[in-house]
């Protein structure tokens, strides 16, 4: 069966679980290149190592965002065009989408280290955190291309049909990282810049990994010289479809700010290498939703396009069901050993440690039903609808949580800062859940009338009637 059709033929459990699967443990694996970095940062560095780091993350995630906005919708379109058996069109936009990634990487390169000093003092940066940042950095936007070739290209390995293909991208860039972190930290004493280096030699691995599985000939999409030109509808397009999950990629980085801010104000750098704990711990919980986010993408999408509307809203439910069982598994881990998840970055600092369990338990109360939040956010981008999609994301981190992170610490403090993530979780889901109810009436509407139409022309063909517009 062609890789691509049993993504319309094949039992919806079964796919689910065939993409999905090998898409978290990739997600998960990618997760450690930041978590793997602050454990062995924590331990040999100390809490500033682990403050800048954290101080730092908002850039990254905004050289995250050009990857996703590129990659995501370049992909959430191939998967469209591909269900439409427009096969060529969707190679086009695979090799326009290349371009533009190794394009967006350089220029963010170029830029990011001619204002790297004071865009950190801009982010949080105290006078002690600014060096171990800068450091870490400096050497984190060098192999920026790397990062923007793995993270975009890998994309279409799993649309195409090659799920675990993907997941071994993914899963030898964090074991070098993995290897050479606690080589370059411990054995040359290379600190902040260790880290770095241990990242972006690891993300350079899995570009070429994932270069070399299209350049060998076996993949469904590949890179041909003719696409590689870049044509307006296609960027267009991609720019489109990437909207939503780049508009909440830079709205992440935005709130990072904010609370990077209000945590410097009312809880000094201790607060700051605190949150960096709780983030650490917040993405390995909701990575393996993104897992599940990518492993459905291609599923509802090719579907979607095929007209295939109950395949659709069952992909959908048992995607929520999945991601709901995950965060409600990492909710109860979080209630029972706080302390001990502290202890995995720092187990010397008391003061640290009381932080980080106090904001784990506050921080991560609504955590059941983000899976579904984030499920929900996902469907209408696989669908094409990436205005709802951007709507739902961004109610959760910028509508909701900024204000939020803006208001409440002038009436509670860094209790108000720590507040304001469980409140917007509530809030961005009863809106998302009104979205969804919505949704599915439509889509159950389509869905009979594809049946009724089935009828009319089942009848017409025993008929002998050739009405084109029965047809």
């Amino acid at each position: 069966m062609d890789k691509s059709k049993q993504l319309g033929e094949l039992k919806i459990s079964k796919l689910i679980i065939k993409f999905s699967i090998p898409a978290i443990i990739g997600m998960l694996v990618n997760a450690l290149y930041n978590v793997v970095d602050r454990i062995y940062i924590g331990h040999g560095v100390g809490a500033l190592g682990i403050g800048g780091t954290t101080i730092a993350f908002p850039v990254m995630l905004i050289m995250m965002a050009f990857a996703m906005l590129i990659g995501i919708g370049a992909n959430s379109l191939v998967s469209i065009r591909l269900g439409q058996n427009r096969k060529e069109e969707a190679e086009g936009i695979f090799g326009n989408a290349l371009v533009l990634l190794i394009l967006s990487s350089l220029i963010l390169t170029i830029i990011g280290l001619a204002v790297l000093e004071p865009f950190l003092k801009l982010m949080g940066a105290s006078d002690q955190i600014l060096p171990y940042a800068k450091d870490y950095m400096q050497i984190i936007l060098i192999g920026g291309v790397f990062q923007s070739i793995g993270m975009g290209m890998n994309n279409f390995i799993r649309s195409e049909g090659n799920p675990k293909i993907a997941m071994y991208t993914m899963l030898i860039g964090a074991l070098i990282n993995t290897v050479l972190d606690p080589v370059f930290i411990f054995v040359f004493h290379w600190g902040m810049k260790g880290a770095a280096l241990a990242t972006i030699l690891s993300q350079a691995v899995s570009a070429i990994w994932v270069l070399a599985y299209f350049l060998r000939g076996k993949s469904l999409l590949k890179i041909q010289m003719k696409y590689l030109k870049l044509k307006l509808s296609y960027i267009g397009n991609i720019l489109a479809l990437g909207a939503a999950p780049f508009a909440m990629q830079i709205a992440a980085s935005v709130l990072n700010f904010i609370m990077n801010k209000n945590l410097g104000i009312y809880g000094g750098d201790l607060a700051i290498s605190g949150m960096g704990i709780v983030n650490s711990i917040i993405t390995l919980m909701i990575m393996p939703i993104f897992g599940i986010n990518q492993g459905v993408q291609p599923i509802i999408g090719y579907n979607y396009g095929a007209k295939k509307y109950d395949r659709v809203k069952e992909a959908y439910k048992l995607a929520v069901i999945f991601a709901t069982v995950i965060v409600v598994l990492g909710w109860i881990v979080t209630r029972l050993f706080p302390e001990q998840l502290v202890y995995l970055f720092n187990n010397e600092d008391t003061e640290l440690i009381s932080f980080g369990v106090f904001a784990i338990k506050r921080f991560l109360i609504f955590l059941p039903i983000i899976g579904f939040q984030i499920v929900s956010s996902n469907y209408f981008q696989a669908i094409g609808k990436p205005k709802h999609s951007a709507l739902l994301g961004l109610s959760r981190q910028v509508l909701i949580l900024i204000p939020a992170l803006i208001i409440l610490p002038k009436f509670y403090g860094l209790n108000g800062v720590i507040s304001a993530g469980p409140l917007s979780d509530l809030i961005s889901s009863v809106v998302t859940g009104i979205f969804i109810f919505i949704e599915m009436r439509r889509l159950d509407a389509h869905h009979q009338a594809n049946q009724l139409s089935g009828v009319k022309l089942s009848v017409t063909q025993l008929s002998g009637d050739n009405d084109s517009e029965i047809i």
